[in-house]
């Protein structure tokens, strides 16, 4: 019973953090640093500031919130019926996301950002033959949003074998930090990231946060997030504030930038555990709903803003307020709706 109200409130987080997808998305398409993105406006700083103050710690606390969940998935399941359990739901949806939803994406793009005239199967060749930055904004090949299920499924296998070779070795193994240690466990983060770094996310420091869930976050060191929550959060959010401030509107501070991101990344991914142990403890019709429609909201979002973007952008082409919102409003309605059509569709359904 423990273990299922543990599991509750990292369920609630998962879901409320997807569904925060559709305006973090939403906004790359104003983003100042010139990344390239499959809708791209102009470059607004105060749009971009969304992203900013996001990016240190939203896709950091996915994971370690997945090694939680290993951990009470590994009380209940054997080893391989774990590994089985994430072909199936990690593998095929990264397949099905990648050969049926990328290439509409970046038939899109293509349209947008390049002009291109041919029709959506003809950019299936495009798709599969053009191989450039990988971004998909240029119509070229891309796995998109589905890299995080890609870095889910192989840091899942490869901290499998880690914690099946410790259970082998330590058969016992609990870890209850004090408070001074759980703040030293963010030191190696910026050493981290750039070992086995594909586009600037590393499979390194992803899989330190996901064991980092698995060994500590899991067990009695979150009794110390609840009871120190604010003090996390307090410094995270003023680190990821200054993170926004040196990434948009301060030059020449990279190692604050630096500082400020790592710091961010740690300490609200920390607070939002503690605030979560205490606050979402909730079981009710609407968390369940949300629970179980969670990962199709993740496979089906990110199309749903592109085709939003590109439908508003004929109509409200220079009003940014319109331009951004009704976007984000219809991407919300069509994500949901993909989603009820989905689950009813037997061959669709094994794959979200």
């Amino acid at each position: 019973m423990i273990s299922n109200m543990r599991r509750v409130y990292i369920d609630n987080l998962k879901w409320m953090f997807i569904f925060l997808l559709i305006p973090y998305h939403a906004a790359m398409a104003w983003n100042v640093w010139g990344e390239p993105n499959y809708i791209f406006f102009e470059g607004n700083k105060i749009i971009s500031s969304i992203v900013v103050f996001l990016n240190p710690y939203f896709m950091p606390f996915m994971f370690l919130a997945a090694g939680i969940s290993t951990r009470f998935a590994l009380q209940k399941r054997t080893i391989w019926q774990y590994l089985a359990e994430r072909l199936k739901r990690l593998l095929m949806p990264f397949v099905f996301g990648t050969l049926l939803i990328m290439p509409l994406m970046t038939y899109i793009a293509d349209k947008f950002n390049c002009g291109y005239h041919g029709n959506l199967f003809e950019h299936y060749l495009v798709f599969f033959h053009k191989f450039t930055d990988l971004t998909g904004a240029d119509g070229g090949f891309s796995v998109g949003q589905f890299w995080f299920i890609l870095y889910l499924f192989l840091i899942s296998c490869l901290s499998l074998g880690l914690i099946v070779l410790q259970k082998k070795v330590m058969p016992e193994c609990r870890i209850d930090l004090p408070l001074w240690m759980i703040c030293l466990f963010g030191l190696p983060l910026p050493f981290l990231h750039e070992l086995l770094s594909i586009g600037g996310k590393s499979i390194a420091e992803y899989m330190y946060m996901f064991l980092t869930g698995y060994y500590i976050f899991s067990g009695e060191t979150i009794s110390k997030t609840e009871n120190y929550k604010w003090l996390f959060l307090s410094i995270g959010s003023i680190a990821a504030f200054l993170y926004v401030y040196f990434m948009l509107w301060s030059a020449g501070q990279y190692p604050m930038l630096k500082i400020s991101k790592y710091v961010s990344e740690w300490f609200m991914s920390a607070g939002l555990l503690g605030i979560g142990k205490k606050y979402f403890l909730f079981h009710g019709k609407v968390s369940q709903y949300m629970t179980k429609r969670s990962y199709g909201f993740y496979v089906f979002h990110y199309i749903c803003i592109v085709l939003m973007q590109y439908v508003m952008y004929q109509w409200y082409p220079e009003n940014i307020v319109l331009l951004y919102m009704m976007p984000v409003l219809g991407a919300y309605c069509l994500t949901f709706m993909c989603c009820e059509i989905c689950i009813r569709i037997p061959i669709l359904h094994c794959f979200i």
